[in-house]
């Protein structure tokens, strides 16, 4: 996850560099049910509305849980599916609270009501993402359902209301992007506290063409939208979180951006952002689907490091005998391509090795998703 706001502070407060932080241990996304009673078209665990066999039972949830409080897992983030569509999911995510991790809902939105919302709200989730890929049409086609996008708005103002962090996540396509900027006015009107913006881990761009490439311009444009808002919430003193994720070459052009706007403030943002380093997968961010299998993150669902049926998370997590596993903790990674070539290689990591796994079926290869010239990478 690539923190927009932490560096616009950094442009009109700068801090001192301390040594670099390093969490206790991973980010856990973990998805508790696949079922979800919606059919989006960009699915990454290609869930439907029926039940799947061989989920975790709710005491073998408590039992991973207890080896990741051992192992210093700081945060749990409950996805699905829909995990609301879990009968226990309050339960679970009541003994995570309890246990002292940040906890985390990850939901459509449409299933909070004013029925369940009282629920919500006391078991004190941390944050509370809800997911708009666009506004009324344009989402409820994306979510093929008729009333979806009513229905998640309502979601964000009930847990608004109520005093829970709430917060909206956007993933764009060429589909989608003509609703950005209404979706950020609709993020300001309702006061909602964090806006994500998720790059589509797509397969499939390629090396050609990248200074008038469709996708790579509409991404570009996008960002600098991204930027410019938040650089406005930042001057105007107001506190609102501006994320992005799946695409770490952000970072890059987020520094083309300051040289740009704020040059006196490059140096110390080119240091902020080396410190950072870009792509975490299997290093800080990690992924337990609903059958238990342990994944770099929740991208990498076609590749299994292990089961916590058969070996706790903590013992999986940290086995390099895997050869993907072994080269997302090597630092630096060993890439090769535009990414092993890259003058900014220091900043985004690599990037998305995913897609360079999907693409070309060598995870070390060159990211297609890198919407950066050569020219800008010094190639």
């Amino acid at each position: 996850m690539f923190r927009i706001s932490q560096y616009m502070q950094e442009i009109s407060r700068p801090t001192v560099m301390g040594p670099k932080h390093q969490p206790p241990g991973p980010v856990v996304i973990w998805n508790l049910i696949r079922r979800c009673n919606l059919t989006c078209k960009h699915c990454y665990s290609i869930s439907a509305d029926k039940d799947f066999p061989g989920e975790l039972s709710r005491d073998e949830v408590f039992t991973v849980m207890d080896d990741l409080k051992s192992f210093r897992v700081p945060v749990l983030i409950l996805s699905g599916g829909e995990p609301l569509l879990r009968p226990d999911i309050f339960e679970i995510a009541h003994r995570a609270k309890a246990q002292g991790f940040y906890v985390g809902l990850s939901t459509n939105g449409t299933l909070i009501d004013s029925g369940n919302i009282e629920r919500i709200a006391k078991t004190d989730f941390n944050y509370v993402g809800i997911s708009l890929d666009g506004i009324l049409e344009t989402h409820d086609k994306f979510r093929r359902m008729k009333g979806a996008f009513d229905k998640s708005l309502n979601a964000i103002r009930l847990c608004r209301d109520l005093g829970l962090k709430v917060g909206v996540r956007f993933t764009m396509t060429q589909d989608n992007a003509h609703d950005l900027p209404a979706l950020l006015k609709l993020v300001e009107d309702e006061g909602v506290d964090r806006f994500y913006f998720s790059h589509l881990n797509y397969a499939g761009r390629g090396n050609t063409n990248r200074k008038s490439d469709a996708h790579f311009q509409m991404t570009r444009v996008a960002m600098d939208l991204l930027f410019d808002t938040c650089w406005r919430y930042q001057e105007k003193g107001l506190s609102k979180e501006f994320t992005t994720g799946n695409n770490d070459a952000d970072g890059v052009y987020l520094l083309f951006w300051v040289r740009k706007h704020f040059p006196q403030a490059e140096a110390h943002i080119r240091a902020k952002l080396e410190q950072w380093g870009g792509n975490s997968s299997g290093v800080n961010v990690a992924n337990i689907d609903n059958l238990g299998n342990v994944h770099p993150d929740t991208m990498w669902w076609h590749h299994n490091l292990g089961n916590v049926r058969e070996r706790p998370f903590s013992e999986i997590w940290q086995d390099t005998s895997d050869p993907v596993m072994a080269g997302l903790k090597a630092r630096p990674r060993k890439v090769h391509g535009r990414c092993g070539a890259c003058s900014q290689f220091s900043i985004c990591g690599g990037n998305t090795r995913v897609r360079a796994q999907q693409t070309s079926g060598d995870p070390w290869a060159e990211d297609p998703g890198c919407y950066l010239t050569d020219e800008e990478i010094g190639i």
